[in-house]
């Protein structure tokens, strides 16, 4: 077999198999009326391809399943956290693990325990729940990203990269004390799924602790990240993907972690402190809100589906088939025109709403507007990250204006082969000739906070796509 093919087959044999959906035109057009024209009101199965969301969407495999087998479901000092614990510390380098429910409970522990109101935490580009829980907790975000970031256009191999000037204007601005610790993403889900540098991480590292500020992760999809290490930094073409993971994380004190990403799993997270004393704080909150500090919300199953999924992802054959899908759906879509971020994330397509839609200003929704007509064309269910997802001013109750305006086309994990990858191509493609006869939107009902889960609008024309 020619290991130099552009595109290898998926590394995977289907055991079992789920039947999609299948509405007609007027049934999608009414589906997503009735959802307000949000794609996360939408029904499952009124989805054809869900692309909405690669947070516990995942297939798992054999051995995990096999794993729920031998779930110890013991209140406490369940054998599967010990499984967990041993496999975190093997990959990550951290000393102490807390498991969670899943990643907002790892940032709803570490938020509350380490930001005091008027604290200043920066961060390579917000993420939406991260933000949640710094702000409500008196904590004011800053971006420190590098420029390139916010350009859809711009090649750069690290746009997830810090832009260390911009850290150090902020700890000239507000002294060290002021900023408990910099947030650093791997990769940058907003950007694009834009992956860091080692070498960017180590300068951070060394800047913040010279300043006495902690290094706290977003471990959120580290995998895809060392993939892109692996690929484009140079002294690491050698590399395992578990030594880079192991690499990158000991430039930091800790981080959070979503489970149901690079874990391979549908539910679950963790957060990793190698402070003794701030480990003793999160033992005792996880208790009042999630659980004993040995299953932290989960089944003890669920721990051992992470334990062996973290070690699965860190299989070279599956994250770069993980990666490459993505990018086979970027180069279908690129070669018909469609805008979208440069170059193609880890984990999913972001196209450029504002460019796709340029007859409709920001203030009217462009891509919450094309993730429901995509919707409505094709049965595939995406994701607005423009202006919805941004929110408001914590203060001043305006709207955040990002300068990136996408749909997220996220790709689950080990679910779906090139062929549907193909379907959502052509629909795109067909969709963008349609491009000037889609509607704008307004609200009908706007939430306080992460307004984009539950918000609903309707159409500012009588039809979402004219004559559709």
């Amino acid at each position: 077999m020619d290991e130099k093919m552009k595109f290898m087959p998926e590394p995977f044999k289907i055991k079992m198999v789920e039947k999609m959906g299948s509405l007609d035109k007027e049934g999608r057009k009414m589906a997503i009326k009735e959802a307000g024209y949000n794609t996360f009101l939408t029904n499952s199965e009124d989805c054809y391809i869900d692309l909405l969301t690669d947070s516990g969407t995942n297939a798992m495999s054999d051995r995990q399943w096999a794993g729920l087998m031998m779930g110890d479901e013991a209140y406490a000092g369940s054998r599967n956290f010990f499984h967990l614990q041993s496999v975190v510390r093997e990959y990550f380098g951290f000393k102490h693990v807390v498991p969670t429910h899943q990643g907002r409970g790892a940032e709803n522990i570490l938020s509350t325990l380490t930001i005091k109101p008027g604290d200043y935490i920066p961060g390579n580009m917000y993420f939406t729940t991260t933000r949640f829980h710094q702000e409500r907790n008196g904590g004011v975000f800053r971006d420190v990203i590098i420029d390139e970031a916010h350009d859809p256009a711009a090649i750069h191999p690290f746009k997830g990269n810090i832009d260390l000037n911009k850290f150090q204007t902020l700890i000239d601005e507000v002294g060290g004390k002021k900023i408990p610790y910099i947030c650093v993403a791997v990769t940058v889900n907003l950007a694009g799924g834009q992956p860091v540098s080692i070498g960017n991480i180590k300068a951070v590292s060394e800047l913040a602790h010279k300043h006495g500020i902690k290094v706290m992760f977003d471990a959120t999809r580290c995998v895809e990240n060392a993939y892109f290490i692996k690929t484009r930094e140079k002294g690491y073409e050698d590399k395992t993907i578990k030594e880079i993971v192991h690499e990158m994380f000991s430039y930091g004190d800790g981080c959070t972690m979503s489970g149901k990403k690079d874990c391979l799993t549908n539910i679950g997270g963790f957060l990793c402190i190698n402070d003794d004393e701030l480990y003793t704080k999160a033992t005792g909150m996880v208790v009042q809100f999630e659980g004993m500090p040995s299953y932290g919300g989960l089944a003890g199953r669920d721990m051992e589906a992470m334990a062996i999924g973290l070690t699965e992802s860190c299989e070279f054959p599956y994250i770069s088939h993980r990666v490459n899908q993505v990018r086979y759906l970027g180069e279908k879509l690129d070669a018909a025109g469609i805008p979208m971020i440069k170059p193609y994330g880890g984990h999913a397509i972001f196209v450029d709403a504002r460019a796709f839609l340029d007859h409709l200003n920001q203030n009217v929704f462009p891509a919450q507007a094309l993730a429901s007509a995509i919707f409505e064309f094709s049965g595939v269910r995406a994701m607005e990250r423009g202006i919805i997802s941004a929110g408001r001013d914590i203060v001043t109750g305006e709207d955040h204006y990002p300068k990136l305006e996408t749909v997220r086309l996220t790709i689950p994990r080990r679910v779906y082969t090139y062929a549907h990858m193909d379907y959502v191509a052509e629909a795109i493609i067909e969709l963008y000739k349609k491009r000037r006869d889609i509607s704008g939107l307004r609200w009908v009902y706007e939430p306080k906070v992460l307004r984009f889960f539950t918000g609903r609008f309707e159409t500012i024309n009588e039809e979402l796509i004219k004559g559709y």
